[in-house]
């Protein structure tokens, strides 16, 4: 019987991570460290034994390693490979903050409404934030022979809003699921120029109907089951509501024309009204297929998605993120839409205060300032 008053949580064996520390000379001659991709994963351990276990199983070999931000000295796997089996475990598989470190030091921790370390409303400026967004990934390697979870961290946008929508589906399993944890390449456009960036993923052997009704399929895809199922098992039926979350599904649709089906899966089941006004909000409030813009000229760099604490980057190598550029033009058409304005309009005022730039080539800080002048109404 555990102490009711602490939170028990799984050790943790190391970091799976997807970039590393490189150096460079800046064209005025200063030297920096950045941190760049990689396209297999990289592990870190304290324990030079479990890291020969992933060697022997993923490739590779153990090195010491000292870690940038000045913390204690590990050990380093470069891999060869960029998919792992793994278990997916059923509560904190993926959690989320905006966070502001000095070194290895944190120094902020918010929800975006509340910094957690001091207890006080959010800090940043919403149009810009200190914070950076910070998602962890926990999940324990299925033929590694060890107790505990393994963690990898992306800075990354498309990494934030993919991962959460995925963990809460499989929360529905309720225990640990067979999965993959992988890596999928982004691209973008840096100076007229391709550049690519790393992002994680996770899959797992087992259609969404089956995982959501239970119906978990003998083969490779298992459930381990423990407390937490069985109290699952036998709690009653919510008196009303659908079955599935279609609420998370909804809010990770990336157009209206996504949403929208979310909206009509729920209908069918027989959502009640009340739920399916949520769900026409959120569609009503993503933008169309035809209102997404092109990639921002002015992107982000091939590191986007590399953990912050590999390293620092270089001032004069920083772009827009075009996920980002993109997300605030999508709360310009939302913004928009409440005073009547058409996605035409909305470009056309944005060439008109933005000396006739199409927002499909506007920075952050120009689609910041729009979005202000849109909310304030100030476009007509």
């Amino acid at each position: 019987m555990p102490i009711l008053d602490l939170q028990m949580r799984m050790r943790q064996l190391g970091e799976i991570r997807i970039g590393h520390v490189v150096a460079g000379v800046s064209a005025k001659g200063k030297e920096y460290t950045r941190p760049a991709k990689l396209d297999k994963f990289r592990f870190t351990s304290p324990s030079r034994e479990i890291l020969a276990s992933v060697a022997e199983l993923y490739g590779g070999e153990v090195k010491p390693w000292t870690p940038a931000n000045g913390g204690p000295a590990e050990f380093e796997v470069y891999s060869t490979v960029n998919r792992l089996p793994v278990l997916i475990p059923p509560r904190d598989a993926v959690s989320q903050w905006y966070e502001l470190y000095a070194g290895s030091q944190c120094k902020r921790r918010c929800d975006g409404v509340t910094e957690q370390k001091s207890d006080r409303p959010c800090m940043c400026n919403p149009d810009d934030r200190d914070c950076a967004i910070t998602t962890r990934v926990n999940v324990m390697l299925r033929d590694v022979p060890a107790l505990g979870q393994w963690l990898l961290v992306s800075k990354g946008y498309h990494a934030a809003v993919t991962l959460p929508p995925a963990a809460e589906l499989l929360a529905q399993a309720g225990g640990y699921v067979a999965g993959w944890l992988g890596m999928e390449e982004k691209t973008a456009i840096v100076k007229d120029k391709p550049a690519r960036f790393m992002v994680p993923t996770l899959d797992v052997e087992i259609t969404p109907a089956a995982l959501m009704s239970g119906e978990i399929g003998s083969g490779k895809t298992e459930v381990a089951k423990g407390p937490e199922r069985a109290a699952i098992a036998s709690a009653p039926a919510a008196a009303s509501g659908p079955s599935k979350n279609y609420l998370a599904a909804a809010k990770g649709a990336a157009t209206q024309e996504e949403a929208l089906a979310v909206f009509q899966a729920a209908k069918n089941e027989g959502a009640p009204f009340d739920y399916l006004e949520k769900l026409k909000a959120i569609g009503l409030a993503k933008p169309t297929a035809a209102s997404t813009p092109p990639a921002n000229t002015e992107s982000s760099p091939a590191v986007a998605d590399a953990p912050d604490d590999e390293g620092v980057y270089d001032a004069e190598v920083v772009y827009d993120d075009p996920a980002e550029v993109q997300g605030v033009w999508f709360q310009i058409i939302a913004a928009a839409g409440q005073f009547g304005l058409t996605t035409e309009q909305v470009e056309a005022g944005f060439a008109e205060r933005n000396g006739g730039t199409h927002p499909s080539s506007g920075s952050l800080a120009q689609m910041n300032t729009y979005l202000a002048t849109v909310k304030a109404g100030e476009v007509r």
